[in-house]
């Protein structure tokens, strides 16, 4: 498999695009100064005791309280809460390894025996705000490294299930027993396997450190306030997904191109070369041919290989995916092969959704009818096999009498949604618009009155595919017209993300102006 990751960097947003084989597989849009992420860990204070829910609302600084349940308080939650009030009153490194811990509080009990309102508590990012809801919290909390998982005030060390070989696990489970502090446990991820002790030790002793430089801070901490910020979200993907497999990753910007560049020198020392910095005067995304992918698959329909089709629908309880046959129903073959045949490559792509909306929840997909027991059990095993690249937990249960498959997906952060149709942005949706031939004149009043009114001296003009070569058509070029007229600076690049009667302007730093 051919996998290859492009960061397109903008001064609003960080947009990340992981592709295998070509295909667009996973999309992550985030703006540069987004908070509340999965990984965070704050120093908040406690707002509200919720008895009946035997929970806690946790002020964090968001808009909303923070959701804090007491089975995710953690068994060493009063060991935690000892280090803190520690930390609060004295400046510097406290020795996690030094501490004495505090007996683990009972499983069964209630929020109001740990917990009062004002009360100072340390937590982490479980799950990012959803719609109407706040984050969801933990405190027992974690610090995730390429390899290893480092448990703060645990003293346990535990191996990914998914390491098939005992013997293997039995030897990194010895392995981390011996070089591990006290008083800090270790989960040892799947990516593990067959590492030496050495490696492991090293990337240990980075995230202890890591630690513990972000616990000295909570001595100046003003509640409600971050302590640790989950690491850069190119590095934090990377850090998830690299493998030998990976053989690129495009980065358009020069700062976070030797972030990345640093971080895959730090995992993967021999592979940093894979790390490349585009320099292509065209968005990166268009010169890679992903906006096309991005607008055909985000769509309520999406059709797939034969003519068949997906219809996806999202409901505030559940998502739900009709699939359908199309033109397939025309072949010549019976029609239960047809049906298995078109349910088959339905599951891949399904598959391929799930991880490329990041779709979460309670999922029904409601496939073409099948009689063959044997066929239904050979669709089951082809979602389970296709669904194994996910890394996000899911469940997946055999198809019901109605021909209808069950699937979860664990849901931590907001689903991926790209709007595919669009107002037009001449007529505004009324249906009338100015003639076509008018365009050229509508884009040179815009670059007129970016330079007139904005004084802007060095602009950037994107425009529809096919527009730009019309205007770079001819000599002289209604581009090289308007550069002579304004004496300024201008650099025309096509974009396939916008629609045909679209432009905008970007100032010197790339950043979009308003042409209102």
């Amino acid at each position: 498999m051919n996998a290859e990751l492009f960061v397109d960097v903008t001064p609003s947003s960080i947009s990340i695009a992981l592709l295998e084989d070509k295909r667009l597989v996973e999309l992550r849009k985030e703006k540069s100064n987004i908070q509340f992420t999965v990984g965070d860990i704050y120093l908040g204070k406690v707002k509200k005791i919720m008895p009946g829910l035997n929970a806690a609302f946790v002020d964090v600084g968001y808009e909303k309280d923070a959701f804090l349940h007491y089975l995710d308080l953690g068994p060493h939650f009063k060991t935690l809460n000892k280090y803190l009030n520690i930390t609060r009153h004295k400046k510097g490194v406290v020795a996690l390894h030094k501490l004495k811990p505090e007996t683990d509080i009972n499983k069964n009990g209630t929020i109001s025996d740990v917990l009062t309102t004002g009360q100072e508590v340390l937590v982490q990012i479980a799950k990012e705000p959803i719609s109407t809801k706040g984050p969801r919290l933990t405190s027992e909390i974690s610090l995730a490294g390429r390899n290893l998982v480092l448990m703060p005030f645990s003293d346990k060390v535990s191996v990914s299930q998914k390491l098939e070989s005992s013997e293997e696990r039995q030897r990194l489970k010895r392995l981390l027993l011996s070089i591990k502090p006290k008083n800090y446990g270790v989960i040892v991820r799947t990516v593990a396997k067959d590492k030496r002790v050495a490696e492991l030790d090293k990337e240990l002793s980075m995230l202890i450190k890591r630690w513990e430089d972000s616990s000295e801070k909570i001595y100046d901490v003003k509640t409600p306030d971050l302590v640790v910020g989950e690491i850069e979200k190119t590095s934090a993907l990377l850090r998830d997904i690299l493998n030998p497999s990976f053989n690129a990753v495009y980065v358009n910007s020069p700062e976070v191109f030797k972030e990345v560049q640093v971080y895959v020198g730090l995992i993967a020392p021999d592979r940093q070369d894979i790390v490349k910095l585009y320099k292509g005067t065209a968005p990166i995304f268009d010169q890679f041919l992903i906006e096309r992918q991005i607008k055909t698959s985000f769509g309520r329909t999406v059709s797939f290989k034969g003519g068949a089709y997906l219809i996806i629908e999202h409901t505030e309880a559940l998502h739900v995916i009709d699939v359908n046959s199309g033109n397939r129903s025309k072949s010549n073959s019976s029609q239960e092969t047809n049906a298995l045949e078109v349910n088959l490559a339905a599951a891949q792509e399904i598959a391929r959704q799930l991880r490329l909306r990041d779709m979460g929840g309670i999922i029904v997909v409601d496939f073409i009818d099948m009689q063959s027991n044997e066929n239904r059990q050979k669709l089951f095993e082809k979602m389970k096999e296709a669904m194994g690249k996910d890394r996000t937990k899911h469940n997946i249960l055999p198809l019901s009498k109605f021909g209808l498959m069950q699937i979860t997906r664990q849901r931590v952060r907001p689903e991926m949604l790209i709007q595919t149709e669009e107002t037009c942005p001449t007529c505004y949706g009324s249906g009338k618009r100015a003639p076509a031939i008018l365009l050229p004149q509508e884009i040179e009043n815009s670059v007129r009155y970016a330079y007139e009114k904005l004084h802007l001296k060095k602009m950037t003009l994107r425009v529809h595919p096919i527009v730009y070569a019309y205007l770079k058509k001819g000599f002289p070029s209604l581009i090289m017209r308007w550069k002579f007229r304004f004496s300024m600076k201008l650099k025309v690049v096509p974009s396939d993300s916008l629609s045909f009667l679209e432009h905008e302007i970007l100032n010197d730093k790339n950043k979009k102006v308003s042409l209102v």
